[in-house]
């Protein structure tokens, strides 16, 4: 069936809520029967409007993050060409690409809490304009008397990393909490898998700008030597290459500032039923903008709501919450997985030109080879590897489950790491090659994805951006980790005839971090084909409002019931 079908499907299911619903006094019903209609919405044209509006964020991240691995050579011809033989330091590349990392898990964690204290749709588009601004300045930076280049591009990629971050949280759960459940988990899937197509992008205009530069390139022998117009040219190809990483956003950021609150925030938070009605029915009309209400009975439903007023959240909520250890474990196994992924996931992909150098994309007639080279070997890890993973995530994991793909991504990238660390003199180039895009796969089809996915499902509504914005951090914290140390260790005892004498001793470390992965993977839930509240540990023995207290986590904090036994879901009605 057509988008179109399944859409006029969709609407016509989905009359006036707060009319059809009007009738029913226990606020606990309404927001019920209202986000039944949510849940098990058919898959329609606005579900794919949503996923691409918010998959353009991560688009957007992917290319800044990765562009820097094929920028790196480009400014190295550029301002180093008399200080270091047109290479630039190596604590001048960790300083740039540990930057965006720390930039970001700033983002994380500051975006994540006002996402929930805020609201979702006031925050939502900020960090867009902060990626677009940072990106259009961090092409046009340049050295001056009072400042290194590497000082003003250290500063630019902090700022674009902290938008980076923010996109994390709110994306993953403006989707997770607008999506029905039978989809949710392709759907927040489908806005992670953008990622794949921004590495793609990356490479293939660097690939572009080297061609339409080949001339002047292919003039130059070794990058030592590239001065004049070389150096000019280059210039301008680092600058076209990372300034067009901020174009996408420009498409999808009118939608994200007009996007209407979720339903569940503006139910579980702000306690406005009309409002959460009304928001829920223009969503899925297809319409931008909050819904609009009817003034009178909005104002009497206000009155009746007073009763059962509850502060906005807050870090000691947030505190108390996770001081049950069942919570608690959660947000380990999600922040913990997560943490162990990136030191692997970025050590690999922020120094790809490191390992494409060993499996044979290293040719070094001239600049124009060399950098073609390394352009080539990225868009084949990229297509062979990285995006069949992604989207074999997309169409499996609600499925197969979350719970299983990431364990089983662990277990295989553990087994990949380990090869090729003990293993790593006997293995030819073909053979390191097929090793590398396997575990480019296994990276998506596995915890890459699903790390991603959970937190933004486990959680209750009230801390859901705050408690995915920390496990977020943590990951980012693991690149910061992985940035620190794989440099000096993969190039500690360096040769000129052995450059890279330690990287299978690297490869063997990112194998125990895999390992620690697949353990601490066991204490995250199972989440697929479950509600939102379901997960939250919702029943109708502990509904949502009661009386002085708006209830969106497993049981009130300040609670002391022992928990309900029987589970019913609030996604049928």
């Amino acid at each position: 069936m057509s988008w179109s079908g399944l859409g006029k499907i969709g609407n016509s299911a989905y009359q006036d809520v707060s009319s059809v619903y009007a009738h029913i006094g226990d606020p606990n019903e309404r927001r019920r029967l209202a986000l039944a209609e949510i849940d098990k919405a058919p898959l329609s044209w606005y579900h794919l409007r949503l996923v691409v509006v918010t998959g353009v964020g991560f688009f957007t991240d992917a290319y800044s993050l990765f562009a820097v691995n094929l920028v790196t050579t480009m400014l190295g011809m550029v301002y180093w060409h008399e200080s270091n033989k047109g290479q630039m330091t190596d604590n001048g590349q960790t300083a740039i690409k540990v930057a965006t990392s720390a930039g970001t898990v700033a983002g994380q964690f500051v975006f994540g809490y006002l996402a929930d204290v805020l609201g979702r749709k006031r925050m939502y588009g900020i960090e867009l304009l902060i990626i677009i601004s940072a990106t259009l300045a961090e092409s046009l930076s340049a050295p001056s008397y009072a400042m290194s280049l590497v000082g003003v591009m250290v500063f630019w990629r902090i700022v674009m990393g902290i938008g980076v971050g923010g996109d994390y949280p709110l994306s993953a759960v403006i989707t997770a909490e607008m999506a029905d459940t039978k989809w949710r988990g392709a759907m927040v899937s489908f806005v992670f898998a953008m990622q794949g197509f921004g590495q793609f992008a990356a490479a293939m205009v660097a690939f572009i700008v080297v061609q339409v530069y080949k001339g002047t390139l292919e003039a130059v022998p070794d990058v030592a030597s590239c001065t004049g117009k070389c150096q000019v040219d280059t210039d301008i190809m680092w600058r076209i290459v990372l300034g067009f990483g901020g174009i996408p956003g420009w498409f999808a950021l009118y939608y994200r500032l007009t996007i209407p609150e979720t339903p569940r925030y503006t139910f579980d938070v702000r306690h406005d039923l009309e409002k959460a009605a009304a928001d829920s029915r223009r969503f899925r009309s297809g319409r931008i903008g909050e819904g609009v209400t009817d003034p009178v009975r909005q104002a009497k439903l206000q009155v009746d709501m007073k009763k059962y007023h509850k502060n906005p959240p807050s870090l000691r909520e947030f505190f108390s919450y996770f001081r049950e250890w069942k919570h608690l474990a959660q947000l380990i196994g999600t922040a913990g997985s997560w943490f162990f992924l990136d030191i692997a996931f970025y050590g690999l992909n922020l120094n790809t030109n490191t390992v494409l150098s060993f499996i044979g994309f290293s040719e070094k007639h001239n600049c124009y080879s060399l950098l073609r080279s390394a352009v080539v070997g990225q868009l084949v890890l990229v297509c062979a590897g990285s995006i069949p993973g992604y989207w074999f995530t997309v169409f499996t994991v609600d499925f197969l489950g979350r719970k299983p793909i990431q364990i089983g991504g662990f277990i295989i990238l553990t087994l990949i790491f380990a090869v090729i660390g003990f293993n790593f003199n006997n293995l030819s180039q073909a053979a390191l090659l097929a090793l590398y895009i396997l575990a480019q796969f296994f990276f998506n089809f596995g915890p890459n994805a699903t790390t991603f996915i959970v937190p933004a499902e486990c959680f209750p509504t009230r801390i859901r951006a705050t408690a995915h914005g920390v496990s977020a951090g943590f990951g980012k914290i693991g690149a910061v980790v992985a940035q620190l140390a794989f440099a000096p260790l993969v190039n500690r005892g360096a040769t000129p005839t052995n450059p890279h004498p330690w990287l299978d001793k690297v490869m063997q470390i990112f194998a125990l971090f895999m390992l620690c992965g697949t353990i601490i993977s066991f204490l995250i839930p199972e989440t697929k084909g479950k509600t939102l509240e379901e997960l939250a540990g919702e029943s109708e023995f502990n509904p949502a409002y009661e009386a002085g207290s708006i209830r969106s986590a497993s049981r009130s904090i300040t609670d002391d019931l022992p928990p309900p036994t029987p589970s019913i879901s609030l996604g049928r009605v």
